[in-house]
């Protein structure tokens, strides 16, 4: 546990109270604590156990996190043998914060059992997008609470439209947008299954950008080896001519060339740009077990 009490302490440093992952023992640096990782919701920390018990007691994680400044700590077990557990170790927790990442505010859910409203290794294509969003239109599939969105935005997109069938993670998205005091305008929220609206989809395009992230496995909604191709497929009628994508996947049982072989498969006229860098608060010993986020250009 030494070894995540250090990581923990180093990392507030960095965060400079903004989020941030503290610890990512999933990333196997720290042989033993596979199963460990903490987040930073400031002014929150969130210790997710990956086990259905402890494997050892967390008091002086706990306590390094409350002498760094941290005002309060959850517990989070979730193990495959149970659903995802939230208990308050230390302090008092809201259940809605607002946070910070890059300067643009973001709302969370420390509480919540599975995802608190903001994945944190996705910072690099968050960063990306609003980069590269000037003047763009901006089509976000599978897009949660619209963080995407907002950086898009915030990069002085022209439009965007966000696709996700989860009308509460939408809700979010609109006050997320309305956090930054961005316009929305011109920021599409459409609560539908894409797989199975695709023409609602395509009257809003073409679009000059494409980011496609959607969830590792969701049986009943969405499986990666049978749907994430069905997306790619289609690609060429949403994009324009020069057009990208940003194809994300999460799954450590897919390596990069698992999606680079489905773009070849269905989307073969997109050429391959580049992979971008892991996040330095995410560090993988094996990177194919990280996230994968690779960009695509649409030939012309």
């Amino acid at each position: 546990m030494q070894r995540a009490v250090e990581s923990v302490i180093e990392q507030l440093e960095l965060a400079s109270g903004q989020v941030r992952r503290l610890f990512h023992g999933r990333g196997g640096g720290a042989p033993g604590l596979e199963w460990l990782v903490v987040d930073y919701l400031p002014p929150v920390a969130v210790i997710r156990a990956y086990t259905d018990e402890l494997p050892e007691p967390v008091d002086s994680l706990v306590g390094a996190l409350v002498g760094a400044g941290v005002e309060a700590v959850v517990l989070q077990l979730r193990g495959r043998g149970r659903s995802a557990q939230s208990e308050v170790l230390s302090g008092e927790v809201a259940d809605k914060l607002v946070v910070e990442e890059a300067g643009l505010k973001y709302q969370v859910r420390p509480l919540q059992n599975q995802n608190s409203g903001l994945f944190l290794d996705m910072r690099p294509g968050r960063d990306w997008v609003r980069e590269h969003a000037q003047n763009r239109r901006v089509l976000n599939l599978f897009s949660y609470t619209c963080s995407f969105s907002v950086a898009a935005m915030a990069g002085g997109a022209e439009s965007v439209l966000n696709i996700d069938m989860s009308s509460g993670a939408l809700a979010t998205g609109r006050i997320n947008h309305q956090l930054n005091s961005l316009p929305t305008k011109t920021v599409g929220f459409m609560a539908v299954d894409l797989l199975r609206s695709w023409g609602r989809v395509r009257r809003h395009g073409p679009f000059d950008l494409v980011v496609i992230d959607p969830p590792s496995f969701q049986p009943g909604s969405f499986v990666a080896e049978r749907d994430y191709r069905k997306v790619l497929r289609r690609l060429d009628e949403f994009v324009a001519g020069g057009g990208q994508v940003l194809a994300c996947h999460n799954d450590p049982a897919h390596s990069e060339q698992f999606l680079r072989e489905l773009m070849e498969q269905e989307a073969p006229g997109f050429s391959f740009r580049q992979r971008l860098a892991q996040a330095e608060d995410f560090p993988e010993m094996d990177a194919e077990n990280g996230l994968k986020v690779l960009l695509y250009q649409k030939d012309m």
